[in-house]
């Protein structure tokens, strides 16, 4: 029986990539990394499968293709890095400052974000099967196409998020935004909306997308009189 990697931590270290890829030529062993910075390094293409990141810095750092599979992240901040491409299946990030980020045509199959600060990231042609958020920051994001379909979403800032085309068919809002958000296409019906906020949107524009979907009477009546019609 092969025994499991015994695990090779690295704690407070200015990493380049060349340093990155000698940890990784030490063979069998799981790479966990606390306290490290990697700011502005090309990571891309590297296999980090399996590796766990605590209070990291990787800003503006490029992982473009590289094999992320099954890392965790927390604590970590990661303004405008760079994941195109990348396979993160079954990754995990947690209390993370990831703002303006890059995951274009990333896999993201059964990941999870929570309490995640992610405003303004793209997510354009992501691979995103069974991917979860709770808790986070989606102010201005591009989750285009994405579905979300049956999920419970809990406490998604979504303000000024590009959901167009998105599905939410009869997923249930648990608090959270969608004030002033765009959603050109997006679908609605059978989603329990009664604890979000539904600031901006327009009744007009909404059409048949939120066809049975629940709403409480103060946000019906909101929308209401976006029309011009009092509600007394």
């Amino acid at each position: 029986m092969t025994e499991a990697a015994t695990p090779l931590s690295v704690v407070g270290r200015t990493l380049s990539r060349a340093d990155v890829a000698a940890l990784l030529a030490e063979e069998a062993l799981a790479l966990q990394f606390e306290d490290c910075t990697f700011d502005g390094e090309d990571l891309s293409r590297l296999v980090l499968r399996g590796a766990q990141f605590f209070d990291c810095a990787f800003i503006e750092t490029s992982f473009e293709r590289t094999d992320l599979r099954d890392t965790r992240w927390m604590g970590c901040k990661g303004r405008q890095a760079d994941f195109h491409l990348a396979d993160l299946t079954d990754a995990r990030w947690a209390r993370c400052d990831l703002n303006n980020t890059v995951w274009a045509r990333a896999t993201l199959s059964s990941a999870v974000f929570t309490e995640v600060k992610l405003t303004g990231a793209g997510f354009h042609e992501a691979r995103t099967l069974g991917l979860g958020f709770h808790e986070s920051l989606l102010v201005g994001v591009d989750l285009r196409g994405m579905s979300f379909r049956k999920q419970t979403l809990s406490q998604l800032d979504l303000s000024d998020a590009d959901l167009a085309g998105c599905d939410f068919r009869e997923a249930v809002f648990e608090g959270g935004s969608l004030r002033n958000a765009h959603l050109r296409n997006a679908r609605f019906e059978g989603a329990d909306l009664r604890g979000v906020d539904l600031g901006g949107l327009k009744l007009a524009s909404l059409g048949a997308a939120f066809k049975g979907a629940v709403l409480s009477h103060g946000q019906a009546a909101a929308l209401v009189e976006e029309l011009g019609v009092r509600v007394v």
